[in-house]
């Protein structure tokens, strides 16, 4: 199975980073308020588009990103999604 390690920018102008297998049918989950687990951040802050994805083969790699990524300043996180936007 494929994991995606995304970032939402949300309507507050914050950024959410989270873990998936399909990142379109989670920000849509997001966005409406439906799945029951991990959103609670999601729900008071809805998301509004992805900013970045990135792929990983194992559940493992990308949860160590997210852990990664989730203790990066905002600077670096926006810097990693102007990258994406590049690649």
């Amino acid at each position: 199975m494929t994991y995606f390690v995304y970032m939402l920018e949300t309507e507050k102008g914050t950024i959410y980073t989270g873990i998936t297998t399909d990142v379109l049918r989670r920000f849509k989950e997001h966005k409406e308020g439906v799945s029951s687990h991990g959103a609670k951040y999601t729900n008071a802050n809805k998301p509004v588009k992805i900013l970045y994805t990135k792929e990983y083969k194992t559940k493992s790699e990308a949860m160590k990103e997210e852990y990664r990524i989730k203790h990066l300043s905002r600077i670096e996180k926006l810097k990693m999604t102007e990258e994406f936007k590049l690649s």
